[in-house]
């Protein structure tokens, strides 16, 4: 492909990209393909000769795109988001044709100035105090997995990785039970292991841990001769929206000196919406590692998660590793490759510097609000609905709910609504039941996209009894 032919297909590219938003409405949202369908079209073995542009655009409608579950669609309501506003697709374009590794500061040094300035954007924005600084990691789980990393070294005085693990004893990490799976996967990778992560039972309106049963936890893990190394901390959960009481957990971790790091993946772009700091955000400036994810709920497109950190050092001191060919000579500069776990690093801060200037913050904070004022109509809704029943109310945006029956039957309703394509929802389990949960956060949705979910759900019922 010459860059006349590259031109040409850009522009066709696009149009294609603006007509797929503007009709996402009439797809169905999950794709309605069986497993192997999508493969056993495409050629077992790789062409010998190039093919042209055309046949390969025919065969991407053709093969692929029946595969597809339309994450931004406007009544896609399971999972979380995982967003694409148009400013940050237009960033991405600039990002992929540039094509730089912005690993060092003089491998791109706007990369790295323009991802120092933005982060701070984002701690203002969110209500963070002067002197957090962070980085632009790829997602939630890599920030946690850095956190976790840290706090292995700390306990370890910094050795675990030059000595290993063996006779360091047994190091534990304390959460709820209603942390995300990231939790405990970081803790494999990092070799402390599943049994050494401790979850502790919650209460409470919002599934907060319980911090007599932290305080009991640590003090047993003392008395026995284990190493407490950190607390993890959650505000807006994935399963309900579990959040923590984030003060007293920051009160029990300065007691015993651990290190902390919150899960405010999901939650955490509604922090830039001051009237819902003082419930869910208090105390989050104590924590040592605090991670969101702008591409949930804020529009940035995927992947982008923002790590803030109360000092950089002791994260610095984990991972930063400087052989020579990776040195910069001649300036004090950062290098946000020591920052992370990855050596390779995207030019990320572009989208957020284009999604935030397009839209300002008022204008993202309106559809926050919006979300969650729709998701509490909805719940109303649902709650009134016949032999149903909310399981965990909104926290913001997010609430759960059951149908008449057992938990087989509720898998039956999901399975039925999700064939049925006009909506997209995920199971979920909570307090040892089957629970359907909804969430409203999709860039694009509107009041009318939410409430129809109501009617689906009366009418999928229906049609199931």
């Amino acid at each position: 492909m010459n860059w006349d032919e590259f031109s040409h297909w850009g522009q066709h590219i696009s149009k294609w990209a603006a007509d797929y938003h503007q009709t996402l409405s009439d797809r169905p949202v999950r794709a309605q393909t069986n497993p192997g369908d999508i493969a056993v079209q495409i050629d077992a073995s790789p062409p010998d000769s190039g093919q042209a542009m055309e046949t390969i655009m025919a065969d991407f409608e053709r093969i692929v795109m029946p595969g597809m579950t339309h994450w931004q669609h406007p009544r896609f309501f399971a999972y979380f988001p995982a967003n694409a506003a148009p400013p940050s697709m237009l960033a991405e374009m600039l990002v992929t044709t540039i094509a730089a590794q912005c690993m060092l500061w003089q491998t791109s040094p706007a990369a790295t100035e323009v991802e120092t300035v933005m982060v701070d954007w984002l701690r203002q924005a969110l209500g963070l105090p002067v002197g957090m600084t962070g980085v632009i990691q790829d997602s939630a789980s890599s920030a946690t997995l850095s956190a976790v990393l840290t706090m292995r070294e700390r306990a370890t005085g910094f050795t675990g990785n030059r000595e290993g693990l063996n006779t360091k004893g047994a190091l534990r990490i304390y959460c709820s039970d209603q942390v995300h799976s990231s939790i405990d996967r970081a803790c494999w990778v990092a070799g402390i292991g599943q049994d050494n992560l401790v979850k502790l039972p919650t209460r409470g309106s919002t599934y907060a841990i319980d911090p007599g049963a932290l305080e009991a936890a640590i003090q047993s893990d003392l008395v026995a001769g284990h190493v407490p190394a950190g607390i993890i901390a959650i505000t807006g959960g994935t399963g309900v929206g579990a959040c923590d009481d984030l003060m007293a957990v920051a009160d029990i971790a300065q007691k015993h000196d651990l290190y902390t790091h919150l899960d405010a993946a999901w939650v955490g772009s509604a922090m830039i919406c001051p009237e819902f700091r003082q419930a869910l955000w208090a105390g989050a400036d104590r924590y040592d590692s605090v991670v969101f994810n702008p591409h949930k709920w804020l529009g940035a497109q995927f992947d982008c998660a923002i790590q803030f950190l109360r000092d950089a050092t002791p994260q610095l001191n984990t991972l930063k590793i400087e052989p020579e060919y990776l040195k910069t000579t001649g300036a004090e500069v950062t290098n946000y490759s020591e920052w992370t776990i990855p050596l390779g690093r995207r030019f990320r801060a572009l989208k957020i510097w284009f999604l935030l200037r397009s839209y300002g913050l008022d204008g993202l904070r309106e559809r926050i609000r919006n979300h969650v004022v729709w998701a509490n109509e909805l719940a109303k809704i649902i709650g009134a609905m016949d032999g149903f029943e909310i399981t965990t109310g909104p926290i913001l945006s997010l609430f759960s709910f059951r149908c008449p029956g057992d938990d087989v039957m509720q898998q039956r309703l999901v399975d039925a609504l999700n064939d049925d394509g006009r909506i997209y929802l995920t199971q979920g389990m909570f307090d040892g039941r089957k629970i359907i949960r909804f969430q409203v956060g999709q860039f694009d949705t509107t009041r009318n996209d939410v409430l129809m979910a109501a009617d689906v759900i009366s009418e999928v019922w229906e049609a199931l009894n």
